[in-house]
């Protein structure tokens, strides 16, 4: 919805406001609203609420609201919601949703159940996480491959639109092609603009089960991690720093950060050396069963073999 506002061009034109919002199909109120500020308290409840939820991502709106009871704020559980609401964060069991699908979008269903994971370029996930600023917030959202928990790609964005997931998106794209892509059923990745261009790649999309936590439990164990080694021990004052400290962790999350799960290797050394290793496989499989014949790559030209 609010990628399709910006699209209306408020000063007039040769189509009438009126009409672009019937073709676009936005509510013409929806131009001019502007939400309202949020107070110093608020987002100091918010940061207390962004950490208590990486912690214990299954706890809904009652158990944070009475864990914030312990921690001496007083508040109700009605606005311990709308201040979740606000960063992205509505739990119905125990999955958090950073926005609701769109129900004319197509939902797909989750192809992830029993499947052994064992290559790069096998799955890719994508995700959305609340990031806090000084004086405010934004969204962060990273696609992973699984096998290698490389991150291929991320963003960050003022609001929870869907153009900063398809720039994401892109980027993984020239980088190489999974076989299946997951995600939640927010609606930045149920847009037909999302899915059409997995499509397009001849990808297979999986989308999460409802209130299921443990189906993309790859892309959650990375927003812990980068949150309490990285966000949570600065304080970013706007955008452009939060970007540029950002950069510099996923930098060394990927190419110098020991992962115990992947035998104390990077994620960089896992993506590149196995997808070297099944390109060397391949190739000597075709010559060996035709070596008069061309031998193809069984990845797509334009893909980085590192």
């Amino acid at each position: 919805m609010i990628e399709r506002r910006k699209l209306v061009d408020i000063n007039g034109g040769k189509i009438s406001i009126r009409k672009q919002c019937e073709l676009l199909q936005v509510s013409r109120s929806g131009l001019y609203y502007k939400p309202s500020e949020i107070s110093m308290e608020d987002k100091i409840i918010m940061r207390k609420i962004d950490e208590q939820f990486t912690k214990t991502p299954y706890y809904g709106v009652r158990r944070i609201t009475a864990q914030l009871h312990r921690d001496g704020i007083k508040i109700n559980h009605k606005k311990v919601r709308r201040l979740m609401r606000v960063m992205g964060l509505e739990v119905i069991y125990p999955k958090p949703r950073l926005s609701l699908g769109i129900l004319k979008d197509e939902k797909y269903p989750y192809l992830l159940h029993g499947k052994e994971i064992t290559y790069p370029d096998m799955v890719w996930s994508a995700d959305i996480t609340y990031i806090r600023l000084t004086s405010g917030f934004v969204y962060l959202v990273a696609i992973m491959d699984w096998y290698s928990r490389y991150v291929l790609s991320w963003r960050l964005s003022n609001t929870l639109g869907t153009s900063f997931c398809i720039n994401a998106l892109e980027e993984a794209l020239t980088q190489s092609r999974a076989e299946i892509f997951n995600s939640d059923h927010g609606c930045q990745f149920t847009s037909k603009e999302f899915t059409g261009r997995l499509l397009d790649e001849g990808i297979k999309i999986s989308m999460d089960g409802r209130g299921r936590y443990f189906d993309n439990i790859f892309t959650e164990r990375l927003w812990r991690t980068v949150k309490y080694e990285e966000v949570y021990l600065h304080d970013y004052e706007n955008m452009k720093e939060a970007n540029e400290r950002l950069n510099k962790y996923f930098n060394f999350y990927n190419s110098e950060r020991l992962h115990q799960s992947l035998s104390y290797q990077t994620p960089l050394e896992i993506y590149r050396g196995c997808r070297k290793r099944a390109m060397y496989e391949q190739v000597t499989h075709n010559f060996a069963a035709s070596p008069t014949s061309m031998v193809k790559s069984p990845f797509s030209p334009r893909q980085n073999h590192g």
